[in-house]
């Protein structure tokens, strides 16, 4: 199974522009993020990505009252880009399970139409805001897949994601696309990853990151994709009174990708291993 890697535009806004040969050299492969912002793009965004031979998984966003019509415009406008993953931040907090359950029904219709799979990402103010409510719907649907952002779950429940709990078990296993950014009990973004008080927080969402990386290979996955999804401000904290950044989020989110690789890698090697004896 490949570990295949990508940027987040959401870094600079969206802003694709000058920035695809970086990416391409810091060997990522491929980019997330909504499409351009103007739809007559599309066409000029597709013919880069493939002249820098970089992939694309397409975020769409819902938005209210009718969250499916939304979801619907903007799933066919991607499907069109040629992605190789649809992650959506779907529905919301406030739905009804009734409601919930209704919307996803008609996601996976749609996902089979398109034929593109769709991970509905585990994150604030969306139907999948808690390891809980997130269930109660995986358990109804089990066709539904996940993006696992585990971080958000760390503002929400004001505690770490575990391992040995019911309902983040079945998330893990319902997951096939991660995003990369590590939470602690009171938000979703540790300040800088490479601090050594961090290390505990970093540990415990990779070993989330690699059961879920055991589930895709268990159940016969030829790649898992990953995205380190460090944000800019509000998320990335600054400095008081003037508001600077506290670290280098190309930086953090460049160690983030090679951290999770060489996990990855060492955890192949066993799998490997443990084949040949």
């Amino acid at each position: 199974m490949k570990l295949q890697v990508f940027k987040s535009l959401w870094e600079w806004d969206g802003n694709w522009q000058g920035k695809l040969e970086m990416i391409a050299e810091a060997g990522y492969n491929g980019v997330e993020y909504t499409p351009p912002v103007q739809a007559k793009e599309d066409a000029t965004f597709r013919r880069a990505l493939t002249s820098h031979q970089l992939e694309y998984i397409a975020q769409v966003v819902t938005r209210g009252p009718d969250h499916f019509t939304s979801f619907r415009e903007q799933v066919l406008r991607v499907a069109e880009l040629g992605p190789v993953l649809i992650n959506a931040h779907s529905a919301a907090d406030r739905m009804t399970l009734e409601q919930q359950l209704e919307f996803f029904s008609a996601a996976l219709r749609l996902e089979e139409e398109v034929g593109v799979p769709i991970a509905h990402e585990t994150h604030r103010g969306r139907a999948f805001f808690t390891p809980w409510q997130t269930a109660a719907v995986l358990r109804s649907l089990p066709e539904l897949k996940l993006g696992a952002d585990f971080s958000h779950w760390c503002a929400s429940c004001e505690s770490m994601p575990s391992l040995h709990d019911e309902d983040v078990i079945l998330s893990m296993q319902r997951a096939i696309h991660i995003h990369g950014r590590v939470g602690y009990p009171e938000g979703p973004q540790v300040a800088d990853p490479r601090a050594p008080e961090y290390a505990e927080h970093v540990n415990t969402f990779i070993a989330l990151w690699l059961t879920i990386c055991q589930n895709r290979f268990t159940a016969g996955a030829k790649s898992m994709t990953f995205t380190p999804e460090f944000g800019p401000p509000p998320y990335l904290q600054v400095q008081p009174f003037t508001q600077q950044p506290v670290t280098d989020l190309w930086e953090v989110n460049t160690w983030m990708f090679h951290t999770f690789q060489k996990h990855y890698q060492d955890w192949m090697s066993s799998k490997n291993n443990e084949n040949h004896t």
